[in-house]
């Protein structure tokens, strides 16, 4: 099937997009998935915003609430995470299309297994590449601190509510942002090998403000971009997203026993 053909697939039922010159629509479907990123973090934002206000608080009590509160954090998560499947829900459904065609299928027993054994696989290949990269980059900041946003849990409902913001949620919606709209998208006008290697960078530049202090988050970026690659390796090969779906969960998963149930913080 050539780019022609995959591209008469993207399009069917989609007039609108019809008219886009092929070598435009890679940034449209950039634009598009980071349309869709900043309206769900701003939205989220507001409403948050919205609730502090109606509490009457001031600019610090509502700064405190929203970076200190587990409440607060999981309620942007969901917020957040929720209003992206919603404009993608949204954005399909107007040209005739279902989530079903960015890879979320019906869920089979393997696509489990598929996520277990692909961990090793991108742990090696993270260790390897990091192991390049602070060899020939010196002064990369390995133990980097992340900032996740939860950063005081206490308790067995707190930690479900962490555990659902970090493990559950972000898999589900990033995988449906990343490896099926815009991974698919860019695939319709160009080889399989660069659209994966864009999307695994956007990827990782959208992890880059997650730096502790501040900084930018260059050691997680690195961490992502590799994993986002062996995540689009499992969309490509399965033609599914739940596979990459259980992966990141999983990766999410030690991340979260690390930091919350082996570290104190």
């Amino acid at each position: 099937m050539n780019i022609d053909q995959k591209r008469s697939i993207w399009h069917s039922g989609s007039r609108p997009w019809e008219k886009i010159p092929r070598w435009l629509l890679p940034l449209v479907i950039i634009l598009l998935v980071a349309t869709v990123f900043f309206i769900g973090q701003y939205a989220a934002s507001l409403i948050l915003s919205f609730y502090a206000v109606f509490r009457g608080w001031n600019t610090a009590q509502a700064n405190n609430w929203l970076n200190s509160s587990v409440i607060a954090q999981f309620l942007f998560v969901i917020l957040f995470e929720g209003f992206n499947v919603l404009l993608l829900w949204l954005i399909l459904r107007r040209y005739g299309k279902k989530l079903s065609s960015l890879g979320l299928k019906k869920l089979r027993l393997r696509d489990g297994g598929y996520g277990l054994v692909a961990y090793p696989a991108y742990l090696i290949i993270y260790l390897i590449v990091i192991g390049l990269v602070t060899h020939f980059v010196h002064g990369l900041n390995l133990n980097q601190s992340q900032n996740i946003g939860f950063n005081s849990v206490h308790g067995t409902t707190q930690m479900v509510l962490t555990f659902i913001s970090l493990v559950i949620l972000p898999p589900i919606a990033e995988e449906l942002l990343f490896r099926g709209l815009l991974f698919e998208g860019l695939k319709k006008s160009m080889p399989v090998v660069y659209a994966g290697l864009i999307t695994s960078l956007i990827f990782a530049a959208a992890h880059l403000q997650e730096g502790g202090g501040g900084s930018l988050f260059w050691v997680g970026s690195i961490d992502v971009f590799i994993l986002s690659l062996v995540l689009v390796f499992l969309k490509q090969k399965t033609k599914s997203l739940w596979p990459g779906i259980f992966l990141h969960a999983i990766k999410n998963a030690v991340a979260f026993i690390y930091l919350f149930v082996l570290t104190s913080r």
